[in-house]
């Protein structure tokens, strides 16, 4: 796929590494419909971005309703739907058993909810329109781009939940695709490391400074527009499919 031909939704796509790929997609010509739940983010981004090539939909991933309506009308803004990058994501931190007792279920729920449900529940709403686009280059009618996280391989202590919704995510990328493949549907998954995103910028800068020289080389953060180069390529390789991609700077997480 040409980026300057992608129509695409972008979960969590008003701040961190959503919006990154949304200014390269714009930046290449193609055109987005940001999902998320912060207004005054999402009509800045909108501002930004222009609101020819970019409209924001106020989206609860993990609402199927709400979704399926949303996709719909994103469909008909982009002028058809060939691309989702699913990037909508919290971070649940907190121990099994913490100082105050038990992990309370709903914190793992809520977590589990948005990473790993939300991810699907987007992904398949958006599969359902694009089985019907036209085929393109080896028959490709589409490409969905999850988001997971190192996490899912080296969860630290107080990430259970975190983990388990980004290991989820990579559960399912392999039999989604090949479900999918059908359809010419590709489906991938990215799992970044420690990025500079909202999440990273509220931390104090000896944790920062810390995170950063856990990193063999580069000894940084990822940067947003780094994942972005990637989630682009991504689209445009026709042969990469069922497959997650580490984006970390040869990082491992460390037990704590």
């Amino acid at each position: 796929m040409q980026l300057s031909d992608t129509r695409a939704i972008i979960t969590g796509g008003v701040s961190g590494l959503g919006l990154a790929v949304a200014r390269h997609l714009v930046r290449h010509g193609g055109k987005v419909a940001l999902f998320d739940v912060n207004d005054e983010k999402g009509e800045a981004a909108v501002a930004e971005l222009g609101d020819t090539h970019a409209r924001y939909f106020k989206t609860d991933v993990t609402d199927e309703a709400g979704v399926e309506g949303n996709v719909a009308a994103a469909s008909e803004f982009l002028g058809g739907l060939n691309a989702t990058i699913n990037c909508a994501g919290i971070l649940g931190a907190g121990r099994v058993l913490g100082r105050e007792g038990a992990m309370k279920l709903s914190q793992f729920q809520t977590t589990v909810m948005v990473n790993l449900v939300g991810s699907f529940n987007v992904a398949k709403a958006a599969a359902e329109l694009m089985q019907h686009n036209e085929p393109g280059n080896d028959g490709e009618r589409g490409v969905i781009v999850n988001t997971a996280s190192v996490a899912a391989y080296e969860g630290q202590i107080g990430q259970a939940a975190y983990s388990a919704s980004k290991g989820g995510v990579v559960g399912m990328t392999l039999p989604m695709a090949r479900e999918l493949a059908r359809f010419g549907i590709r489906v991938m998954t990215v799992a970044p490391g420690v990025f500079w995103t909202p999440m990273v910028d509220g931390m104090p800068e000896e944790v920062q400074k810390s995170l950063a020289a856990t990193i063999p080389y580069p000894s940084r953060l990822g940067r947003p527009e780094e994942f972005a180069d990637l989630v682009g390529y991504i689209l445009g390789n026709t042969y990469l499919n069922g497959e997650t991609i580490r984006l970390d700077g040869a990082t491992r997480l460390a037990p704590k």
